[in-house]
């Protein structure tokens, strides 16, 4: 399993076996998706590999939204609403910037 699972599903209590649902639609997540994409060198610093931006979603939702600017302050506040309402531990700082940062972004 990948180390950004591992944090995904440690942060919301999950097990590997557990129904994981998408943070967008409520169906079966498949993909941890990087909402701020890790790009093609990977991520060494593992500073991408952390709660704030990493959302649980289906293959279609990954391949609708997934890596594309215009989507980042839909996702990113679907995002802390999930947290929120999860009751999951979070930096607040660091995505209320994300989510402000790419507010002139929205479609």
């Amino acid at each position: 399993m990948k180390n950004h699972t591992k944090i995904y599903l440690k942060a919301l209590g999950y097990d590997e076996t557990d129904f994981i649902p998408s943070e967008l639609s409520g169906k079966k997540a498949i993909d941890i998706h990087h909402i701020d994409c890790k790009g093609m060198g990977g991520n060494p610093s593992k500073d991408k590999d952390r709660i704030e931006n990493l959302q649980a979603v289906t293959r279609e939702e990954h391949l609708k939204y997934g890596d594309k600017q215009e989507h980042l302050y839909y996702l990113y506040t679907k995002h802390y609403e999930f947290l929120v309402n999860n009751g999951v531990r979070f930096d607040l700082r660091y995505l209320l910037d994300k989510i402000k940062s790419h507010d002139n972004n929205r479609i």
